[in-house]
């Protein structure tokens, strides 16, 4: 399973980083994971909006899903048929009413060929999306958040040409023992870490430090920790310190054009 990070800011976009999105392809299959604000501009570095076979979305924040409404006007409006490749519509995972707002962006009807939506139940749940089995966990955060445990099927092979990989995925959450529970054994924790050392005492029970992400990796027993949903302006640096105090694994904090193989780890 191969990871291309698209953006990894909290929040808003700045200059240099879009918020959360990322792209998991195995066996030739591409699922965008969140395509949160200025992700599609990033995406198209690396692929035309065609080749997104699925979209799925953990919670209906604009950081994590304002940028599937332009993802789909270019499906939608492009000379290409409605709806992408052989004219099929984007199958849309999403929690019940999540994706509400941005689907109305546009006037009624307007981009209704171009996807398919498939509500998802925040879990515990199992289902499937191409070469992937995905367990889904209801995890705490200020409107209904599904965190993902991804799972290449035995037959897919990833984009390093391994199979069997595991990536867990937190969207945005606060401190819950089903994060390590959900990613028990995974190759790769994917977790949102919004402030370094301590979250402020309005958020404390929605979004998580680096430094519990690094105790949730270490109880989890994963094989390496990416770091996620930084505040605009937070020193990555601070947070992977934060982390380390807690996890003696690989810690990054996830950046555009960053990619991660699940089995073998990567060095990157």
């Amino acid at each position: 399973m191969e990871l291309t990070v698209l953006g990894g800011c909290g929040a808003w976009p700045t200059a240099r980083q879009a918020c959360s999105g990322y792209v998991l392809e195995s066996d030739g299959f591409r699922l965008l994971l969140d395509p949160g604000y200025a992700t599609l501009p990033r995406l198209l570095d690396h692929m035309p909006v065609t080749a997104v076979d699925a979209v799925l979305v953990s919670h209906g924040h604009p950081d994590h899903c304002a940028d599937l409404n332009p993802l789909l006007r270019a499906r939608a409006l492009a000379d290409s048929p409605d709806g992408g490749p052989n004219g099929h519509p984007l199958p849309v995972y999403a929690l019940p009413g999540a994706l509400d707002a941005v689907l109305a962006l546009d006037r009624p009807g307007m981009l209704t060929d171009s996807y398919d939506l498939r509500e998802l139940h925040a879990g515990p749940h199992r289902f499937g999306i191409g070469p992937f089995t995905v367990d889904s966990m209801p995890l705490p955060h200020h409107v209904p958040n599904a965190g993902f445990r991804l799972t290449e099927t035995s037959d897919a092979k990833g984009a390093n040409g391994t199979n069997g990989g595991t990536l867990t995925y937190t969207g945005d959450t606060g401190p819950t023992a089903d994060i390590p529970e959900l990613a028990r054994g995974a190759d790769l924790l994917l977790s949102e870490a919004t402030y370094p050392e301590h979250v402020p005492e309005a958020d404390a029970e929605f979004l998580l430090s680096a430094r519990l992400a690094g105790r949730y990796a270490a109880e989890a027993g994963v094989g390496r920790l990416v770091l996620t949903h930084l505040w605009p302006g937070t020193d990555p640096d601070e947070a992977v310190s934060a982390a380390a105090s807690a996890y003696d694994g690989p810690i990054r904090v996830a950046r555009p054009g960053d990619v991660f193989h699940t089995k073998p780890q990567d060095a990157g």
